[in-house]
């Protein structure tokens, strides 16, 4: 049911937001050097990696790490970076991965490949065999500011709460924080 949920809604969310994808798309491309979209490698379901899509808000160039792990992430900035990133929209690439099977909508967000104290961590408490998501019950407590041990935390809370309704509320939550650009530290 979940898989056919994460269609029906990737598909709906696609039609109604095309035009602004492509409006994004083409300010990202004309208001930085390199391409459109960044590819990332990430951890998904049984700690298998995928590549996932983001709009690139980076200069190219920047280190493939965390975002908190750099100097000064304002600096590494696109000039629309930080609208990007606040308004949650370098995200909806992700669709692609929902549409592929890599990703679901809810779920632990995907690590990235070097992330290994987090991907460790959530291999230990049973959360890998969980689909990452595009939102998740860490994105809605804490977002970026949650240590990884807390993070790890709320993707077990997650793992033993899942349903339907659950992942609806998150929807819901996850909407009203990208509404009020709220938990985005960079």
């Amino acid at each position: 049911m979940k898989r056919t949920f994460d269609l029906i809604l990737a598909t709906l969310v696609f039609i109604v937001l095309a035009i602004p994808l492509l409006i994004t798309a083409l300010m990202v491309k004309f208001t930085s050097l390199g391409p459109i979209l960044y590819w990332s490698d990430r951890v998904g379901q049984s700690n298998h990696l995928f590549r996932m899509p983001k709009f690139r808000s980076m200069k190219t160039g920047t280190p493939v790490v965390a975002t908190h792990l750099l100097t000064d992430p304002h600096k590494a900035l696109t000039p629309i970076g930080d609208f990007l990133r606040k308004s949650s929209l370098d995200e909806l690439p992700q669709l692609w991965s929902i549409f592929k099977g890599d990703m679901s909508f809810v779920g632990p967000r995907p690590a990235l490949f070097n992330q290994d104290d987090l991907i460790s961590l959530r291999s230990q408490q049973g959360v890998e065999k969980l689909m990452p998501g595009l939102t998740g019950w860490a994105q809605v407590n804490g977002r970026d500011e949650l240590p990884i041990p807390q993070k790890v935390s709320l993707d077990v809370e997650y793992l033993n709460k899942q349903s339907f309704l659950f992942d609806l509320y998150i929807l819901w939550c996850t909407f009203l924080k990208v509404l009020k650009r709220d938990g985005v530290s960079h």
